[in-house]
């Protein structure tokens, strides 16, 4: 069944201290355009990440949010800076002695000096975090892909029953085409007939104009080639594979031949079904953007 590109989903995994959310969130484009969001301490595993979106997800602009929660993974403790430590105390040291001041400098002096201790975030279990992210991933694209669906499936009926449409105007045209053949051979007639002022029409010659029109305006061919685009159009409403781009291919040649019947054609009742075809034509043309 086709999918729409735009979807939403949302997942949590946990192993060890490592708790991981994550959010899915999908628009319409060209491609598929994977935009990874993770905590800066999960930058390793944004390669997994995206290709395991990119296998479950073929065309659209994707949005990955990744979060860390719980406490565990934001402690924080002191880190000792010795070497710095060690400079500071000799610098010091060395001011006393050529100002000739008292005393020495003490750990509080010290520690309190820029740098010597600082506060640093408990690393990450990577292993446990790619675990969690791959959970709570499955989680998200899994109930991503379900909105996808359900979308997708609204979709289909609106392209069918607009297909509907275009068919009846198909037939109609069908139905029209050789008429316009038999309009013209009686205009043609009643023109030559004003024309000559009583001289003796040649029927031959008159039937080889008709004959002459027909050809140049048949459109069994475009007919035909309409029919088989609009058949592969409804195959892939059923499909269960990305059929976006196709739907677009199909419907720029289903244009194209709308085009030509329209410029072929000398009549008025087929010029108004072109009118409408190339009107729904362009409906179904907006509906398909929305399709994986």
């Amino acid at each position: 069944m086709i999918r729409s590109m735009t979807g939403f989903g949302q997942g949590h995994g946990q192993a060890g201290a490592e708790a991981i959310g994550v959010e899915v969130r999908s628009v319409n484009g060209k491609f598929c355009d994977v935009k990874p969001h993770l905590p800066r301490e999960l930058g390793a595993l944004e390669a997994e990440l995206m290709k395991t979106v990119r296998s479950r997800v073929q065309r659209g602009v994707i949005d990955i949010h990744v979060r860390r929660s719980g406490t565990d993974q934001r402690t924080t403790q002191p880190r000792l800076d010795l070497s710095l430590a060690s400079a500071y105390a000799s610098a010091l040291r060395e001011l006393k002695m050529r100002l000739m001041l008292d005393g020495e400098p003490t750990v509080s002096d010290i520690s309190a000096l820029d740098g010597v201790i600082s506060l640093v975030e408990t690393p990450p279990d990577l292993g446990a975090a790619a675990q969690a992210l791959r959970t709570a991933l499955d989680q998200a694209l899994t109930a991503h892909d379900e909105l996808r669906r359900q979308e997708g499936e609204a979709l289909r009926k609106d392209l069918a029953a607009r297909l509907d449409s275009v068919e009846r105007n198909v037939a109609a045209v069908r139905e029209l085409a050789p008429q316009s053949v038999e309009a013209l051979r009686d205009r043609l007639a009643i023109r030559v007939a004003e024309l000559s002022r009583g001289t003796q029409i040649d029927p031959l010659r008159l039937a080889q104009e008709v004959a002459f029109f027909a050809d140049r305006t048949d459109v069994s061919e475009e007919l035909t080639r309409l029919a088989s685009h609009l058949q592969q159009m409804r195959a892939l409403l059923v499909q269960d594979a990305p059929a976006g781009r196709k739907l677009d291919f199909l419907l720029q040649e289903t244009n194209r031949e709308v085009n030509t019947i329209g410029s072929k054609a000398q009549h008025v009742g087929i010029a108004g079904h072109v009118v409408e075809l190339k009107a729904e034509l362009e409906r179904i043309r907006e509906q398909v953007q929305n399709i994986e």
